[in-house]
């Protein structure tokens, strides 16, 4: 098997794109399904973010995966294959491991070294376990990616730079409001992990008072109980608006919650004169409907304005030295995984060992009645012993060997040699053998018309 990713970002597509790819978390499970039920995919894992959608994948052959995948999404975003092609990354083999990495160093963030991604990678992750979907290679390859991310924040100085996406977008709005968002009233629509953050944020830049409201009433009540703020259901979504400055919208809902009408309603009856109505909009799908932005006294900040704005990124020096670290975890990944795939042709050659000793010794029973159980006993230890001797030493070097690039080479050798059967767990070529077709007789890969980043370096 070899590792696919397919994805779609900030930096690829518009929110609107990211808005029909998002899979809500009540949808999970059947993607997840979905995708490992296709003839190529053996493993996935499903990561759908404000600012991301990828799908981890181990597959048996490159083009064919990528069909699959491509058709999963599409399903998803109620659109053909074809119309995605523009939007969507493609990273294999190697380039997937270093991919991944990098998203759980935060270097592929909007806010790079931003350190909410390594949350949402664990929660992709157990959803993957939960659902079997994640087999060997991607279990390896999330705890390994999470282990990296963790050790980027910790080894180097990228927290500088790696505010949360919230706080990036309290900074911008900031800006908005004469650069202090002190004694501002705010509120948070939704109480998810994101609305959470967003009033932990805002208690700690020290707005206020702070409302919380959600679909939810009771989650809404926990979140504001704990920093004191005020808890208001949805219903007087209207009132709540008119009274402060700063909305943080992060819920899951499906439709925008803020429209057009109930935000004009809002708006008409703040204080003439008074700040705009900064709207930041965390969510994808879309809180604030496309229309909001036009109305008068209105500011949103949602994340294809971030985005343009934080093109820049923190210092060069941050991220140079969590790169390094990424570049020595990949190769030493690509190691595990040449190592590993090595593993089943060693367990072959040692059965073979097994068997042919098994036989020898059978024979010499027959041939040799007269011995006794010791001396058979003490026979047996000695051609075991002997052949053990015999295999540890290339079996040792081969595992080294194959550790190193272009080591699947030597696997394969001691397969002619002995002539061993080894179940094929081993990685497929680049181009397999069979690729799906559309119905006029393209690959799937071809209708999308886009190459793979990827391969041996």
């Amino acid at each position: 098997m070899k590792l696919l990713v397919v994805g779609a970002s900030y930096r690829t597509a518009p929110v609107a794109t990211l808005e029909q790819l998002a899979v809500p978390p009540a949808d999970l499970t059947r993607t997840l399904d979905r995708l490992v039920a296709q003839p190529y995919v053996a493993e996935a894992v499903l990561v759908s973010t404000c600012n991301r959608v990828e799908v981890y994948a181990a597959v048996s052959g490159f083009h064919g995966g990528l069909g699959d995948i491509c058709a999963v999404l599409a399903e998803q975003a109620g659109c053909p294959p074809a119309a995605l092609a523009n939007h969507l990354y493609v990273h294999y083999d190697v380039a997937a491991v270093d991919h991944v990495f990098r998203v759980a160093a935060g270097l592929d963030s909007m806010v790079v070294g931003e350190a909410q991604i390594l949350g949402q990678l664990r929660d992709a992750y157990h959803s993957a376990s939960d659902t079997d979907s994640a087999g060997r290679l991607l279990h390896e390859l999330m705890q390994q990616a999470l282990r990296v991310g963790k050790r980027a924040h910790a080894e180097t100085n990228i927290d500088r730079a790696g505010q949360s996406v919230v706080t990036a977008a309290l900074d911008l709005a900031a800006d908005l409001l004469d650069g202090d968002l002190a004694g501002r009233p705010a509120m948070v629509v939704g109480a998810g992990a994101m609305g959470s953050l967003g009033v932990a944020t805002l208690s700690r830049l020290g707005a206020g008072p702070l409302t919380v409201t959600n679909r939810g009433a009771d989650r809404a009540v926990r979140l504001a109980e704990s920093y004191g703020a005020n808890a208001v259901p949805m219903a007087e979504l209207v009132d709540a608006l008119s009274t402060v400055d700063i909305v943080v919208a992060a819920t899951a809902a499906t439709e925008p919650v803020l429209t057009r009408d109930v935000v004009a309603r809002a708006t008409a009856r703040r204080d003439a004169g008074r700040c705009p109505l900064v709207l930041l909009d965390l969510a994808v799908p879309r809180d604030v409907e496309e229309g909001v932005a036009a109305l008068p006294g209105v500011e949103v900040i949602d994340i294809d304005r971030m985005a343009a704005i934080l093109a820049d990124g923190p210092a060069a020096a941050d991220a140079a030295e969590v790169a390094r670290i990424v570049g020595g975890e990949v190769e030493a990944f690509l190691s595990w995984l040449r190592g590993a795939d090595v593993a089943p042709t060693v367990a072959a050659l040692r059965g073979r060992a097994d068997d042919v000793v098994t036989a020898e010794l059978r024979r010499l029973a027959q041939r040799r009645p007269d011995f006794t159980d010791d001396q058979r006993a003490e026979v047996a230890r000695t051609v075991h012993r002997v052949v053990q001797r015999l295999l540890h030493q290339p079996t040792v070097r081969v595992r080294q060997l194959a550790a190193e690039p272009g080591g699947d080479q030597y696997a394969a050798l001691l397969r002619e040699l002995f002539d061993l059967e080894v179940p094929q767990t081993s990685p497929v070529d680049t181009v397999p053998d069979v690729v799906a077709t559309d119905t006029d007789g393209r690959s799937s890969f071809d209708a999308l018309d886009f190459p793979p980043t990827g391969g041996a370096r």
